[in-house]
């Protein structure tokens, strides 16, 4: 009894080792490059999501980029295990390049499941080939060059002025919050002509709850953060629905939206378009329109107040727009909009230490050989934003707000060394309407206001950015 009981226990303690071994030491045709797997299952994901308040690259990355295996660092490739599957993380230049121009060929857009879950199976970033390149044509057609130009520009400002003559009447506006809710009120018109005050339900609350356990650690249990932004996606998604029904309903009742173009599209005999990529669509537009731009908005005038040469040679810039005019109150052109050199260098430079993406995700198609090492086929690779734009070697005093840095510089793509909007063919489609945002704000605010920063403005990473505190100003029209 006691022998078959030993040998049980043996049998149980080598199967154990050898599967911890094999979780420590995985299959490759090659030669992996280095790092830890970290605990079984839970791999490093722990780590990966501790907060921190440094403006630097983020810890987890720091400590491992260098090459000194004795302290866990193994330079700028390495492996890991997050959330369910084995990844590479990339701090390397020349392989993040590589990886997002072989988009389709050895890599493909491919994020953790539970990113998936939370923006949904059929999700843009999800998809691949002729579907993804047909989607990105829909989105173009409200967010293209066209648009911005003949539609976008005269609303965006006329949103601006309208909010920033509010915000001036009240003691205090806290930016995160106020910008959020103005842009999420023009973009949901734009998309499904929703207005806030004419629905029985909220449809920002949800985004919010949705918004605050995007990047969190996954355990859906109700109490957590992860649990409460898939509620959110829910209420949203279920809404979503509803509206879409009615539109499918009535489709002689048009509303000159976003959503009318999906319902012809749906309509068509030989669609290629579901309900489901539709409404998994709008709920990525409608979060990805509003949040990261208000961030970097806040972050911009959060840099703007504690720079106040940059302020000055902002207001300068607009001011001379302005005085460039016949009549001052016109509105702006989309050729003064080209003109914002300066403004177009702090966007830039917001972007780069903002850091609002702290990974892109790609999966291997095959086995890769790149810098030494082989990347198996099925695992995935990050590559790191932050390790790219906050790089001493590229960037002089990386952690510095300096828009002059910009200067003679293109920005308007991604590039090696510059990748806030993606990169490959998978660069941002709404490029191009974040920065029109962004100019035109600015504009209307350092042209007729001045503010007074009153509290908050310190920024958490867990790792994405956030003001735990928000930013509260005052703002003031000048004399």
């Amino acid at each position: 009894m006691w022998s078959v009981a030993l040998c049980t226990g043996i049998l149980l303690i080598v199967c154990i080792s050898h599967w911890v071994y094999s979780w420590r030491n995985p299959r490759c045709n090659g030669k992996l490059p280095p790092g830890s797997m970290g605990l079984p299952l839970l791999g490093e994901t722990l780590q990966f999501f501790a907060p921190y308040t440094s403006s630097g690259i983020p810890p987890f990355i720091s400590e491992r980029m260098e090459s000194d295996p004795s302290f866990f660092r193994y330079g700028p490739v390495f492996r890991t295990h997050l959330v369910g599957r084995p990844v590479i993380i990339s701090t390397d230049p020349e392989l993040n390049h590589f990886v997002f121009h072989q988009e389709g060929k050895s890599f493909q857009s491919c994020y953790p499941d539970t990113f998936t879950e939370i923006f949904g199976r059929q999700n843009v970033g999800s998809l691949h080939g002729f579907m993804y390149k047909y989607l990105k044509k829909m989105v173009l057609n409200l967010f293209g060059p066209e648009s911005l130009k003949e539609k976008l520009l005269p609303q965006l400002e006329q949103m601006a002025q309208k909010n920033l003559h509010t915000w001036s009447s009240q003691p205090s506006i806290e930016l995160k919050e106020g910008t959020a809710t103005m842009i999420f009120d023009l973009t949901a018109k734009k998309l499904i002509s929703y207005d806030p005050a004419k629905s029985s339900e909220n449809l920002r609350l949800n985004f919010v709850a949705f918004i605050q356990g995007l990047i969190s650690f996954p355990v859906n249990i109700p109490g957590t953060a992860y649990h409460k932004c898939l509620e959110g996606r829910k209420k949203a998604m279920k809404m979503l629905k509803n509206m879409l029904a009615e539109r499918r309903a009535l489709p002689e009742r048009r509303h000159g939206d976003f959503f009318d173009y999906v319902v012809d599209e749906l309509k068509k005999e030989r669609t290629v378009l579901t309900e489901e990529i539709a409404l998994d669509l709008m709920f990525v537009l409608l979060f990805a329109s509003f949040e990261t731009t208000s961030l970097a908005l806040t972050l911009a005038i959060k840099f703007l107040t504690d720079h106040p040469l940059a302020l000055e040679k902002l207001t300068e810039e607009h001011e001379a727009i302005l005085s460039g005019r016949e009549n001052k109150d016109s509105e702006i052109t989309w050729k003064e909009y080209k003109s914002m050199t300066f403004t177009s260098q702090v966007i830039n430079e917001t972007v780069r230490l903002a850091n609002i993406v702290p990974g892109i995700f790609r999966k291997a198609l095959q086995d890769i050989q790149m810098k030494g090492y082989t990347i198996p086929a099925g695992w995935a690779v990050m590559v790191c934003p932050p390790a790219v734009h906050l790089n001493p070697a590229t960037y002089e005093d990386p952690l510095t707000f300096n828009p002059w840095r910009w200067e003679g510089m293109e920005a308007n793509g991604g590039s090696k060394n510059f990748m806030a909007f993606g990169g490959g063919m998978r660069f941002c489609v709404g490029t191009d309407f974040t920065k029109l945002q962004m100019a035109v704000f600015l504009h209307c605010l350092v042209t007729k206001y001045r503010w007074i920063a009153i509290k908050g403005g310190n920024i958490i990473r867990t790792p994405g950015l956030a003001f735990p505190n928000g930013f509260h100003i005052q703002l003031l029209e000048k004399n």
